[in-house]
């Protein structure tokens, strides 16, 4: 085998691989919301969970997109852990259409068609309104060159010619059950080294195909695949969250389970399925002519394929009905961290171990702006509370925490931030590129709250430390007032950051901010009165006001949230 046949194999599977991976993009930039939605809808019990994990796998190509997304929904309480493992279930159905398609392509000479398939793509590239649908083709078109040039490259090299070859897969004993293990832990080692389940697919199709490897060793080696990609997801979910990692290790548990019972009826299975494919087992090189042990090889790639479907659905029809003990095995492995979660400085839902497309990176980030919300507001009901606190070990503590949460909000901000810049540099749609500019005003409004709040705590701190005269009763109630009008605000921004933009009614939050402005106006003139009056003194009215006012920029910066949120502006008096 020359030096050039051995890299156009690998570049061949490159192509495959970039092929899949932009068609699984691609679909997700012209169905991602959707896709969403449907996952969010349809997971009412295990079955429609499981069955919707299986189309929206099927329709992106990708089981890690589905996965990802289902944990998101678990981190943000719209699915149970118990719903995200149906869905996971029925992805690994849905994953088994690559190996269809793939087997497809194995079959005959695609690669005449791939060429005008690529014409059309490009013209819709440069279309502005149909530049996902040129993507979605070009990845299908490079996927396929990728699979006709695989095709062409196993016919190259001759492989059912080669002795070598044949002496190595000879050297294996085809009925040994140790046989079986050796090339299940070779198609596991194999998958997490090259990081693709496809293209290990695509190598084992090669060497079946050509008659090299006998079917129980290539299906062995597909066994080996199905453990190797839920290594690479729990591997990268260590990185993650409590309810990532347990949805991981409950795919891998899914997976090793299947492995196990599969083990003790092998033979059998893999039989039966070559039965529905109408590939003859006993069909020997020597006893046959070379034709029909050709044509006989070359079902081989539909029955791996067969195989990979019948595997995963029987799989899934045994261990649906053990959900519940499976979620319960799962959060006993995993537990979560013992950390005081308000005080500790952790972004939920972005990781770096989790990789996603731009489409899912851009939910992930504002999922975290949500908790972002969330902490910030939790963060005003601190300052509330040490407006009223008397004693001093526990105000200076109450104060300490205010000023560990200005630093988090500073923190994630950045984070974020940088984040969303990463994202950014990808090949984005219209309507992402305005969520990510949105969401960077968002949390840069956001972070202006957290200062707010500081400033406030500052004023506080200084009347505290400086031993002022107390306010009187009056002055209480009408800062108590201005802190209600502005945790209404925060509480209207965070129900709008949890729900949806179309259900919200914007007018709620400009009515409140109008309160707001209205009533600092009105403190304003009546503090001018009061110290006139001598009611209280200049310094201690000065603090009373810095108190005022910060809560009023406050609202203001909740306004501009809103609106960043909405996509809208509105002049406020």
């Amino acid at each position: 085998m020359s030096i050039w046949i051995l890299f156009k194999l690998l570049g061949s599977l490159a192509l495959l691989m970039f092929g899949m991976k932009s068609m699984s993009e691609a679909l997700q930039k012209m169905a991602g919301p959707q896709l969403r939605h449907v996952l969010g809808a349809m997971t009412t019990n295990r079955f429609m969970g499981m069955t919707t994990g299986m189309l929206v796998t099927a329709s992106v190509q990708s089981s890690t997109a589905t996965t990802v997304m289902t944990v998101s929904f678990v981190n943000a309480g719209l699915l149970t852990l118990a719903q995200a493992i149906s869905v996971i279930m029925g992805a690994n159905i849905g994953t088994t259409l690559t190996a269809w398609i793939m087997s497809a392509g194995f079959s005959f000479n695609i690669t005449d068609f791939v060429y005008p398939a690529f014409f059309f793509a490009i013209i819709l590239i440069y279309s502005k309104k149909k530049r996902f649908i040129g993507d979605f083709v070009f990845g299908i078109a490079f996927m396929f060159l990728g699979l006709g040039t695989l095709r062409q490259t196993g016919i190259d090299m001759h492989l059912g010619e080669n002795q070598a070859v044949l002496d190595f897969f000879a050297s294996f004993d085809p009925n040994a059950f140790s046989t079986t293990l050796i090339f299940l832990l070779l198609g596991g080692v194999l998958t997490f080294c090259v990081q693709s389940s496809a293209a290990v697919m695509a190598i084992t199709m090669i060497l079946c195909s050509s008659g090299v490897l006998p079917i129980y060793q290539g299906i062995a080696l597909v066994m080996g695949e199905n453990i190797g990609t839920t290594v690479t997801s729990n591997l990268a979910a260590m990185s993650a969250n409590t309810q990532a990692r347990r949805a991981a290790l409950a795919h891998m548990f899914f997976n090793v389970f299947g492995v196990i019972w599969i083990l003790f009826v092998f033979r059998p299975f893999v039989d039966m399925v070559c039965g529905l494919v109408g590939y003859n087992v006993d069909m020997d090189r020597a006893t046959t002519t070379a034709k029909a042990f050709l044509a006989n090889s070359a079902r081989l790639s539909f029955v791996l394929a067969a195989f990979h479907t019948c595997f995963n659905v029987v799989n899934t029809a045994i261990l649906i009905w053990f959900i519940p003990q499976i979620e319960r095995f799962v959060c006993w492995v995993i537990k979560p961290k013992k950390v005081d979660e308000e005080e500790d400085f952790r972004l939920h839902f972005i990781t770096a171990g989790f990789m996603k497309t731009p489409e899912l990176s851009v939910l992930e980030a504002q999922k975290e702006i949500q908790q972002f919300a969330i902490r910030i507001q939790r963060m005003f009901g601190l300052v509330k509370e040490l407006l009223v606190e008397k004693d001093e070990k526990t105000f200076n503590k109450m104060y300490s925490r205010i000023e560990k949460y200005e630093g988090i909000s500073d923190n994630m901000e950045l984070e974020i931030a940088q984040y969303l810049d990463e994202v950014s540099d990808a090949h984005l749609s219209d309507d992402t590129k305005a969520k990510i500019r949105a969401m960077l005003r968002e949390i840069s409004e956001i972070e202006s709250i957290g200062d707010a709040c500081y400033n406030i705590a500052r004023t506080i701190s200084r009347k505290y430390q400086g031993k002022q005269d107390h306010f009187n009763q009056k002055q209480y109630e009408h800062i108590f007032q201005m802190m209600e009008l502005t945790d209404q605000a925060l509480t209207q921004m965070n129900a709008l950051m949890a729900g949806r933009k179309v259900s919200y009614d914007v007018n709620r939050s400009f009515n409140i901010e109008n309160e707001i402005n209205n009533y600092r106006n009105q403190l304003k003139s009546q503090n001018i009165n009061d110290v006139n009056n001598h009611a209280y003194t200049y310094a201690v009215g000065t603090i009373y006001m810095d108190i005022i006012n910060e809560c009023e920029k406050l609202g203001d910066y909740v306004v501009n949230v809103v609106e960043a949120r909405m996509g809208t502006r509105q002049k406020i008096a």
